[in-house]
């Protein structure tokens, strides 16, 4: 039981530590100081999800659905190109990161704070790929207590990595929140964007 607890650690934080578009996201709510944890907090319990339907066999029959793989990999790759312009637009005109909305203007920007978060964990194909596929498929391997323990091992990874992804962002936020820092996070995020909706579009046309 602890060799598949470690296993699924170790498999889950390395796949985990891959998926460009949450991490970006967590960081760049770190730097600016909105909501960082909570969007840590659906970073994880989404993983803890997804990394549960995947140990419970799902994730085999999504690898097998060419449709279903085919439209998360185009409306990912969309949205990653639309909010990956957004950095590139941002890197022109940076303004420091510094949030101070009161009142109405502070609950409407966490109701779009947690439809982000949530769009950058459910919109991204890499996501299911590696939670539910990947994890997925190395779990089936274990026997039915063994397979609980392996996944429990990849949903502590996750809890560890996004929870000290956010401490680690509001640590360095100072230095972001420079006009040149800002400039260089949105370019970190442009790139991150980019090259993961780049992947996307590369699977799917060279099938």
């Amino acid at each position: 039981m602890l060799a598949a607890t470690l296993q699924g650690f170790a498999i889950g934080g390395s796949l985990i530590i891959a998926i460009g578009g949450q991490n970006a996201f967590v960081i760049r709510q770190g730097v600016r100081g909105e909501h960082v944890f909570l969007v840590a907090t659906i970073c994880f319990l989404s993983d803890a999800l997804l990394i549960s339907i995947g140990a419970a066999g799902v994730g085999t029959l999504i690898a097998q659905n060419i449709v279903v793989r085919e439209i998360a990999a185009w409306g990912g790759a969309m949205f990653l190109f639309f909010y990956g312009a957004k950095s590139a637009f941002a890197v022109w005109r940076p303004t420091p990161m510094i949030n101070d909305l009161p009142g109405d203007a502070a609950n409407g920007n966490l109701n779009r704070i947690v439809l982000t978060a949530l769009a950058f964990t459910y919109l991204n194909p890499h996501v299911y790929l590696d939670t539910v596929v990947l994890i997925g498929g190395i779990a089936a391997q274990f026997n039915v207590v063994d397979r609980m323990f392996f996944a429990a091992g990849a949903i502590c990874a996750s809890l560890v990595w996004f929870f000290g992804l956010a401490i680690l962002a509001r640590k360095i936020a100072p230095f972001f929140r420079t006009t040149f820092g800002a400039r260089l996070l949105d370019i970190l995020i442009w790139g991150v964007m980019w090259t993961v909706a780049t992947s996307l579009v590369y699977g799917e046309v060279s099938k």
